[in-house]
């Protein structure tokens, strides 16, 4: 499977020689004696010798450690691989390093325009403020706190507070309903809560006053609620109120604790749109380290860039923003509908807060090739040197739109890994060319291979995304898995002792990747298998079609069926010479056998918060289960449609 792609773009000599991944490598190489003549050099050696690149990495970085490691990797194993032993740290510690005078460390913007800033030294004093009063209320090291808050500066203190003291964070977003925030809290056991009794997007003030009260009530755990608001319509109950700009006038200061390198930072969930989410727990030096090289080394992230990435707190992208502050940045906060009051918001946004490197789910950018956005038109664009992509793959024509309507020297680099390893396992680099439709590379120490069923890696063709060695941000656990039962049924089973992803991958002869889709949605129609991204990617080219969704149903004893769900484009209506145009390009451009075997429209395509296409949950559900136990809607962006698919599914099994 030959691969002659040009590259869309190749980094400039200077660009690349001045860039932060360049600078590693040339010290990497004095340090260690080695020659790295190329970034796959350097990603070689970061995955034969874990142990010594994480902590040749952590002394380039300058890692703040209250005790130095003992080694890098003490134990290799998956799971249980034991990191930088004896070593103590703290995330907070390792942000407010960063302060310096008169510089700023967060820009924020409300969805109404409003704009205000946080300088370095406030961060500092308002962390160090809330740690104290946290302390105050009696919430110890080791206890949870967690937060049900939107994406704003206070969202970001209240995080670092906790890590200050060594309580561990959990955050859901204000648009997630009480039973899916609560399936997710129940588990950990929090003594306290923090919320804002509403929000504003699209527009719309949204008061969740009732949701904040019924978590109270369903959190019998928590013993403190620190409201960042009024909240006059919130019943406390058991719980002793306090609120936060009282707590923030305290005079008490508390200096960050140095913990032990896998001590609990932070619980982050799957996505629970299929049963119930796991509780994911991340340690405060695994973080540090994978945020640090993933900002700061893949997305060329240092001091004097400002860093951007769109995200709600409900998703790991939220972590990652933060993760910019590692690295000395500014970070800008996009706070509200990226769609209000046009598709332009955030390339305006983008301008008004400096953006160097802009991030978003790849479902924006395609949003506004959809909507005819030009961000050249809506703003000036030329400071910025990185747009990122993730949550689903980048189409070919998104890459081809960013070109022409921004500028045709962008440096675009997608990134895929997530939240079970609160980073990236394929990511890009200021010093590799731009291939369309490829991630540029294997991220640094993050030892990638495509696996056939029989766990052989295989070459330029797809297979199961597997990771062969360990990564220190990898999970610690899954809060209340004792035993690690459920831990390893999630990763490690299929392939023992590696970590298995989910994901169809290719890795491209020129050392890029291309993700094919989820490895338990994909298409096997006649015993040749095809990611769900390739049909999405000819069918959403059709300039009539909005969005698709493509499941393949595999009976006991019958043939399969494939139902190709659309959501028309404003102005498009259903045809025969749409479905002829639709099934022709299928036939040529995918394959004769991945064409539908059913077409239907649908009023919208359901997404998870985290932008990804619910493809397994709506086929399980024409396969016979209750809607009720394979979706939830408050994991949802958009569940109002949940209704009309039940309703197909309940005629496609009657007939």
């Amino acid at each position: 499977m030959p691969d002659a792609t040009a590259p869309a773009w190749t980094p400039r000599p200077d660009f690349a020689a001045a860039s932060r991944m360049a600078a590693f490598m040339d010290w990497a190489g004095q340090r260690t004696g080695r020659t790295f003549p190329d970034y796959h050099a350097l990603w070689a050696w970061s995955v034969e010798d874990p142990g010594a690149f994480w902590l040749a990495f952590a002394e380039w970085h300058g890692l703040a450690f209250g005790s130095p490691p003992g080694a890098g990797l003490a134990r290799e194993a998956m799971p249980g691989a034991e990191w930088f032993p004896g070593a103590t740290l703290n995330f907070a510690a390792e942000v407010l390093r960063n302060e310096k005078p008169g510089r700023i460390a967060i820009r924020h913007e409300a969805e109404d325009g409003t704009r205000h800033e946080l300088a370095w030294t406030d961060l500092a004093e308002r962390v160090a403020t809330m740690a104290a009063a946290l302390r105050g209320i009696g919430v110890e090291t080791g206890d949870r706190v967690v937060g049900y808050l939107p994406n704003t500066p206070d969202t970001i203190v209240a995080f670092l507070a906790c890590a200050s003291i060594g309580a561990t964070w959990s955050l859901c977003a204000p648009d997630m309903g009480a039973p899916t925030v609560l399936e997710r809290f129940r588990q950990i056991g929090p003594k306290a809560l923090i919320t804002a009794s509403g929000y504003r997007f699209g527009g719309k003030w949204h008061d969740r006053s009732a949701e904040v009260s019924a978590l109270l009530e369903g959190l019998p755990s928590v013993a403190h609620w620190i409201t960042m608001d009024a909240a006059e319509a919130v019943e406390p109950g058991h719980v002793q109120r306090h609120d936060w700009h009282r707590l923030m006038a305290g005079g008490e200061r508390a200096a960050p604790l140095m913990l032990p390198f896998d001590h609990p930072v932070w619980v982050v969930y799957s996505s629970g749109t299929t049963g119930s989410p796991k509780p994911i727990v991340h340690g405060h030096g695994g973080v540090i380290l994978e945020l640090a090289k993933l900002v700061g080394l893949h997305c060329d992230v240092g001091p004097d860039d400002t860093f951007a990435w769109y995200s709600s707190t409900g998703w790991i992208m939220w972590n990652a923003q933060v993760g910019g502050l590692l690295t000395g940045a500014t970070i800008a906060l996009a706070e509200g509908s990226p769609g209000t009051p046009d598709m332009g918001r955030l390339w305006r946004f983008a301008e008004a807060m400096g953006v160097t490197v802009f991030g978003a789910g790849a479902a924006y950018y395609t949003a506004c090739m959809k909507a005819g956005t030009v961000p050249r038109n809506e703003a000036d664009l030329s400071r910025i040197k990185l747009i990122g992509s993730t949550g689903s793959p980048l189409p070919p024509e998104a890459y081809a739109w960013l070109y022409e309507t921004i500028r045709d020297d962008l440096w675009i680099s997608p990134i895929a890994g997530g939240t079970d390893l609160s980073g990236a396992f394929l990511a890009g680099s200021p010093t590799l060319p731009v291939h369309v439709g490829e991630m540029q590379a294997r991220a640094l120490g993050a030892a990638v291979e495509a696996f056939d069923e029989d766990g052989n890696p295989v070459e330029n063709d797809v297979g199961e995304l597997v990771c062969t060695r360990p990564m220190p941000s990898m999970p610690l656990c899954l809060w209340g898995d004792t035993d690690g039962t459920r831990l390893r049924g999630s990763y490690f089973d299929t392939y023992p002792g590696v970590w298995r992803q989910g994901d169809w991958v290719r890795i491209t002869p020129h050392g890029g990747a291309i993700i094919y889709g989820r490895s338990d949605a994909t298409i096997n129609r006649h015993g040749i298998r095809m990611g769900t991204a390739d049909i999405y990617r000819v069918v959403e080219d059709n300039p009539a079609v909005a969005d698709s969704l493509v499941v393949d149903l595999e009976y006991l004893g019958r043939p399969s069926c494939m139902i190709l769900f659309l959501k028309l484009a404003p102005g498009s209506g259903w045809s025969e010479a749409l479905k002829t145009e639709i099934l022709q390009a299928l036939k040529s451009r995918v394959s004769p056998h991945h064409v539908p075997d059913r077409i239907a429209v649908a009023p919208d395509i359901p997404y998870t918060l985290t932008g990804k296409k619910m493809e397994v949950p709506i086929k399980k559900r024409l396969l016979g289960r209750a809607m009720a136990d394979v979706a939830t809607p408050d994991a949802m962006a958009n569940p109002g449609c949940l209704d009309w698919f039940d309703r197909f599914a309940e005629d496609h099994l009657a007939g």
